[in-house]
């Protein structure tokens, strides 16, 4: 950069322009608060009155799909399609996109349309998808706002497959687009690509580092050469199933998966890999998006080099068949090196009616080639077992095939009401975590009714804000899982959660249920659960002299046990919980940087995130009662002393441990208060404390209260997606 500007007038403009200019650099440990608000309505063309569900109604869908269909066999100059058919391209596209998703935190996947923004247009592993997504744009332009670029990546891959003669499991839209990467996702500590160090040991696959779903950075899932770039089914394996696990896949659905994904398509690497141009967002102007440009030859077709091997897994990689396992079980097979110097292994004295034709090269036929992984599905003795199982009943796998491939490009979609279109399925799956609906609605007066019955049931008001809070906290707004509808706060796992406090829970649910069981009408314990919540916090703003009503709208539905997953909803157990000011055990990550983390998966901005911590713990809220942060003589009093304290000069801070502080006045030095790290973030933190000053205010007493109520009903009705259509 510096001698690109050599000889020319020396001017510096006043701007920050190059990110690596940014103005917190000098301190990188800073909390950085700007997850919290990214996505904001300035980086939105579409304008804050867009509503994309509205748009994707006016989609002629059957057209959208004739026209990718067609699309499909309409090969380019400029990117020639493989046997004239751009499918194998579309579903590696599309693959790529849904299979970034880890079940961790539900970050990642298909939602967002993020292929298209770095990281990840310029991952090692999404070489040359650029050109699908360059392919896709006549059909984006014709639709418009219609269709999404996330959706559209998935509706491709769905066509891909049926253009070939497979009948996919259906589709559902409603992913919205984002304009920018996001800045939340933590996709691993590497400053290089590929690196090997994201295990804490490297003979363990199970140490992979949480919550990554990749073996290194740059993979969607595993080196295709093997570990560490060294050929070891057995060991892959291991790494395949560490993998899959992550991002919510079972065995059968592994094998399916790799089977199904590979039956179409081939692998590029019939080049020098080495010479290869910079990747997207390192290309220099005139490539216009495009990267990984291969200097030699035709630099496509023939030329092209992606992953580094090459060659088809299929027969016919071009149709849907039944090839794979065939040609993977009853050969055996041996490593050889790819032109572009990659390891893969190659069958022996394979029957040439079983070669597939050279994508480009007319009449001429290659040897197939499977990866690593997909040795891994013959040499690993459970992957081995399904394999045979999906060779002997073909009709099967394919269902099973399409189901996992529903679930893949589906699974951070959230539950079906979120999903959009005639073509998706009717039919419940577990894991979208079915919740049923309900069928009656509540007056006003009747509102008022079980809010008295509520606040006068022998429960505390800190007992019903702490159940309504420790309900919704669950969600995210990474994958749309958890909130506070569907109870499942009374089912396993969640009622026996260690930061649930079972005892405190078991209590109000028994008291709970005999109000509902005394109804006239049947009223749910999830709407139990939050109405309970809301009353409680009403009169705490009363008793601060501040008359509210929090907004409240029935209509959650309980899950059943039978509705719930164990397995899966294990995931969802809060570790810490900065806004109930408790840790499960000490970590190596801050607790103020694990508050962050869950309020941006709240989907919560900073100024409400201090809200609800300051009043959360004047309400007493605090896990098992501790008094950390309840700056106030009038605990359970929704008021602003929490802010009016913390921003007092006569007091001081004093450290006793790692996470725990003493509140000392300055002139006696009495200890006045303790406090967390997470209590004293919103002083010590020039951001946290400009919204902390804001609070503390004279003039801003009615002002706390009313955003206290906004954020907490905001993440109360988080997961009411019947209110937000």
């Amino acid at each position: 950069m510096e001698n690109s500007k050599k000889g020319k007038c020396p001017f510096h403009h006043g701007a920050n322009t190059e990110t690596h200019n940014s103005v917190m650099d000098k301190w990188p440990n800073a909390l950085n608060l700007d997850i919290l608000h990214q996505h904001d309505t300035k980086t939105n063309p579409l304008g804050v009155s867009f509503n994309y569900a509205e748009e994707f109604k006016k989609l002629d869908l059957e057209a959208l799909k004739n026209d990718l269909k067609k699309l499909m066999t309409e090969s380019q100059d400029w990117w020639p399609a493989d046997w004239g058919h751009y499918g194998g391209l579309m579903v590696r596209m599309a693959w790529h996109s849904a299979g970034t998703y880890r079940l961790a935190d539900g970050r990642g996947g298909a939602n967002t349309g993020n292929q298209r923004f770095a990281p990840l247009n310029s991952w090692p592993d999404n070489v040359n998808l650029d050109k699908a997504r360059r392919l896709l744009w006549p059909i984006k332009k014709k639709y418009g706002n219609k269709i999404s670029w996330a959706d559209l990546f998935i509706l491709a891959g769905n066509m891909a497959y049926e253009s070939m003669g497979f009948k996919t499991f259906g589709f559902a839209g409603g992913r919205e687009d984002i304009w920018h990467p996001e800045k939340d996702i933590y996709w691993g500590g590497e400053k290089e690509w590929l690196a090997k160090s994201r295990y804490s040991n490297s003979t363990e696959s199970e140490s992979l580092e949480n919550p990554l779903a990749a073996v290194q950075m740059g993979l969607i899932y595993v080196n295709p050469e093997g570990v560490d770039g060294k050929p070891d089914p057995l060991k892959t394996a291991k790494d395949v199933r560490t993998t899959f696990k992550r991002m919510a896949m079972n065995d059968e659905e592994t094998v399916a998966l790799t089977a199904g994904g590979h039956t179409i398509g081939k692998a590029h690497g019939n080049g020098d890999a080495s010479i290869l141009g910079s990747n997207p967002e390192g290309a220099d102007l005139e490539t216009q998006g495009f990267g990984w440009m291969n200097p030699k030859g035709k630099g496509n077709a023939e030329d092209t080099v992606s992953s580094g091997l090459e060659g088809a897994w299929t027969t016919t990689p071009d149709k849907w068949n039944h090839t794979y396992f065939h040609l993977l079980l009853n050969y055996e097979w041996e490593l050889k090196k790819s032109p572009a110097g990659a390891w893969q292994w190659e069958p022996i004295n394979i029957k040439e009616e079983d070669k597939p034709l050279d994508a480009h090269v007319k009449g001429k036929r290659r040897n197939p080639m499977m990866t690593d992984a997909d040795m891994a599905m013959k040499i690993d003795p459970e992957y081995k077992k399904i394999s045979e199982k999906f060779y002997k009943d073909p009709k099967y796998f394919e269902e099973v095939f399409a189901r996992a491939w529903f679930k893949l490009t589906h699974r951070d979609l959230g539950p079906k009401s979120r999903y959009l279109g005639a073509d998706a399925p009717k039919v419940d799956l577990i894991w979208q975590d079915p919740i049923p609906t309900v069928d009656y609605k509540l007056t006003d007066s009747e509102i008022e009714e079980l809010k008295t019955k509520l606040l006068n049931c022998g429960l505390s008001r800190t007992e019903l804000i702490n159940t309504a809070w420790d309900s919704a906290r669950t969600f995210r707004g990474s994958d749309y899982r958890g909130g506070a509808n569907g109870a499942r706060i009374r089912l396993a796992p969640q009622k026996d959660w260690e930061g649930n406090e079972p005892k405190r829970l078991e209590k109000v649910l028994n008291k709970l249920t005999e109000i509902q069981n005394g109804l006239s009408k049947k009223v749910s314990i999830a709407d139990l659960i939050v109405l309970g919540g809301n009353a409680a916090i009403e009169k705490a703003a009363q008793d601060a002299g501040i008359n509210i009503k929090v907004p409240f709208s029935a209509g959650r539905g309980d899950a059943a046990q039978e509705m719930t997953d164990v397995e899966s909803f294990a995931v969802l157990e809060p570790i810490h919980d900065g806004y109930r000011n408790w840790l499960k055990k000490d970590y190596a990550v801050k607790p103020e940087e694990l508050l962050l983390d869950r309020t941006q998966l709240l989907g919560l901005t900073a100024p409400e995130m201090t809200a609800l911590i300051g009043g959360m713990r004047v309400l007493g809220t605090n896990y098992s009662g501790t008094k950390h942060g309840v700056f106030t003589d009038k605990e359970g009093i929704l008021s602003n002393d929490f802010f009016v304290n913390i921003t007092d000069m006569n007091y001081s801070w004093k450290p006793v441990s790692d996470n725990l502080y003493n509140i000392v006045d300055r002139k006696s030095g009495a200890i006045k208060w303790t406090a967390t790290r997470v209590d004293l973030v919103f002083g010590s933190n020039s951001v946290l404390r400009s919204y902390a000053e804001v609070y503390a205010q004279d003039d801003n007493k009615e002002k706390f209260v009313k955003d206290f109520a906004t954020a907490w009903t905001k993440v109360m009705n988080a997961d009411r997606y019947d209110l937000k259509k």
